[in-house]
């Protein structure tokens, strides 16, 4: 008895609570906050692939769902020993190195406009968003009908008669182009947010110690706006790399326009060919995650402190 009321009245011995500093209590905070949508894009984002990661261990068709069996990796290797696949490839990476430099070109140029424009700036900006807001079914059936020979108007504005979806050239030319036409303003508007950071008085202190044009682009500008311009080449090549709507639109894959995304849709959809069509689509999830590891590495950017002013 006098044991027990020994062990009630004996002090208890707490451990200090650890005091959390600033930085430490607004990472908590933003965990807290990031968790729902981690969770949604967990549920949405992972849980596909990783179903497609599964079904592409699988000799299985829709059309016939009592041969499934068990076949390994061997998809992954009737993809890869395919010429066909590596001719996707190339005609994906042709038009994405295309059109990704032309927009980082055009954009940055619309960019300087935009902040530069003493009047009219926001009408400037919605003007410029408009091919942006256009649906890439709609722009790209705008373009097949601009370009072909029998309803089309280029024909007749340069007086030529080229059939231009019947090559594969001119007819990556066109997708290219439309492609080029259509995301050139997103481009330009995270190339904006970059520019603005570059404070006046940083281009001036150049200026006096006598730096051209040039050498204030080269040197002071593109600089300041590194984590920028990533943040714009990487969203658009992964973007770019995934193009699927203008291909559909205006060839149909013929022609060896064929890119891999179209290969995907064509072997799971067309063919259901499911154990296939999930392979290339692992395999392009493959290729857009090894571009984000090339450019972050490239850049040599803390991808944590993306956003944050320089």
């Amino acid at each position: 008895m006098s044991t027990a009321s020994a062990t009630r009245t004996a002090p208890r011995h707490r451990k200090p609570r650890k005091q959390l500093d600033h930085a430490q209590r607004m990472r908590r905070t933003g965990w807290l906050l990031s968790a729902p949508a981690v969770l949604i894009m967990l549920a949405v984002a992972i849980a596909p692939l990783v179903d497609a990661a599964w079904l592409s261990l699988f000799h299985k068709r829709l059309t016939t769902p009592d041969a499934n069996s068990f076949a390994g990796l061997s998809n992954y290797w009737v993809v890869l020993k395919d010429p066909l696949w590596w001719t996707d490839v190339w005609t994906t990476l042709a038009l994405t190195v295309l059109t990704v430099s032309v927009e980082f070109v055009i954009g940055f140029g619309l960019a300087q406009l935009m902040q530069r424009a003493l009047y009219l700036r926001r009408t400037l900006r919605t003007i410029v968003l408009i091919p942006y807001g256009i649906v890439t079914v709609v722009s790209a059936y705008a373009w097949r009908y601009a370009f072909d020979p029998s309803t089309g108007f280029v024909n007749d504005w340069f007086g030529t008669d080229v059939a231009w979806f019947d090559h594969r050239w001119t007819a990556l030319f066109v997708i290219a182009l439309s492609e080029i036409w259509k995301t050139t303003p997103f481009m330009s508007l995270l190339l904006l947010g970059g520019l603005i950071q570059v404070s006046p008085d940083v281009h001036e202190a150049a200026r006096v110690d006598g730096a051209g044009p040039w050498q204030r682009l080269t040197r002071v500008t593109l600089p300041i706006m590194k984590q920028a311009i990533l943040v714009a080449l990487l969203f658009r090549t992964m973007d770019a790399f995934r193009i699927f709507d203008s291909v559909f639109v205006m060839t149909g894959g013929a022609n060896d326009t064929e890119t891999v995304s179209f290969l995907a849709y064509r072997q799971l959809v067309s063919r259901t060919a499911l154990g296939l069509g999930s392979a290339i689509s692992v395999l392009l999830f493959a290729c857009v995650l090894l571009i984000a590891f090339l450019f972050i590495k490239l850049f040599r950017t803390d991808v944590s402190k993306l956003g944050s002013p320089t």
